[in-house]
């Protein structure tokens, strides 16, 4: 279990290292190697080589406390935007207002533009059905009037 903490801990040291520059870069064995040696360091807190369950368990402690202090900054930043009178608490209005805009995949007049095929500026049913129904044909690999739950699946693997 030990071996399983210390190579997540440093798979995500890694990670957020790798994340933080532009390009993800090699990493050499001895690099890794250090990154490992020091996060056993930092567990084995009475540096006699052994990791104890006591030293696991405090090192578990401190990587929460730092992800917790972590999630706390980044939600009381969240809560200071948020706070747009700066009065300490969240009112329904200031919640809602951080809430993204919805926006339409596409406006009225592309809508038309693409459905109405005999281009006299209004969609029929039969316009309006039409690639709706390609669609469903597309995923009835066997063409009989159903679509199954693994048909489904299927057109959502490709």
């Amino acid at each position: 279990m030990t071996k399983f903490l210390i190579f997540g801990s440093v798979c995500a040291a890694l990670a957020s290292a790798a994340a933080a520059q532009t390009a993800p870069k090699p990493i050499p064995r001895a690099q890794y190697l250090q990154t490992v040696d020091g996060h056993f360091s930092g567990a084995d807190t009475n540096h006699d080589g052994l990791l104890t369950k006591a030293e696991v368990a405090a090192q578990q402690q401190r990587d929460l406390d730092k992800a917790k202090a972590g999630l706390n900054q980044k939600f009381t930043v969240e809560f200071n935007r948020l706070d747009t009178n700066r009065d300490g608490k969240l009112s329904l209005q200031e919640f809602l207002a951080g809430i993204p805009a919805l926006k339409l995949g596409e406006g009225a007049d592309q809508m038309i533009a693409r459905l109405d095929t005999n281009h006299d500026g209004k969609i029929s049913a039969e316009e309006f059905r039409a690639p709706e129904m390609a669609k469903f044909n597309k995923v009835d690999a066997n063409h009989d009037g159903i679509v199954t739950p693994q048909e489904q699946q299927a057109a959502r693997g490709k």
